[in-house]
């Protein structure tokens, strides 16, 4: 049988399909409590972020499906922060159309341009603080004139 962080793995941000919601940061803990049974942890991106009820669902499925009995804990303290995102979901937004949020989240990343996905630039500006979902900004490249979603830090 799996571990249970290995399963976890295999559940994508329903948000985000390419990324997974261990990679995303969502996960915080995997704790086998008993030889079929296990907790897992998962902090939200934001408080009502719409998402978590789907990925709740999808984790007591595909921990069921693969032979365990699995309890989900939502924590809102630590609150998640994109300081959470492997670096390799870093590079899965980028590739996938959406400009990864800069390390260390602050202030400081608020109003600078962002670097454009697709063809590299910063001569960018942004269209509107909201994008597709309440994590996101949108933007557009003024060297390609594309628009592109900015993954926002916090």
């Amino acid at each position: 049988m799996k571990n249970p962080l290995e399963i976890l793995e295999m559940v994508p941000d329903p948000e985000i399909p390419v990324i997974n919601i261990v990679e995303l940061g969502i996960v915080r803990e995997a704790k086998v409590t008993s030889e079929n049974s296990c907790e897992v942890t998962i902090t939200p991106t934001y408080s009502a972020c719409p998402a978590m009820f789907t990925i709740e669902e999808d984790i007591i499925k595909i921990m069921k499906e693969n032979g365990w009995d699995a309890k989900v804990v939502t924590k809102m303290f630590p609150i998640w922060t994109t300081d959470w995102l492997t670096d390799e979901a870093r590079e899965k937004l980028r590739v996938y159309g959406i400009t990864p949020p800069e390390k260390g989240a602050d202030e400081n990343h608020i109003g600078k341009p962002k670097k454009c996905p697709r063809c590299g630039s910063e001569h960018t500006k942004q269209i509107s603080r909201f994008g597709s979902t309440l994590c996101k900004a949108s933007y557009q490249c003024l060297d390609c004139l594309e628009p592109f979603d900015y993954f926002k830090c916090h």
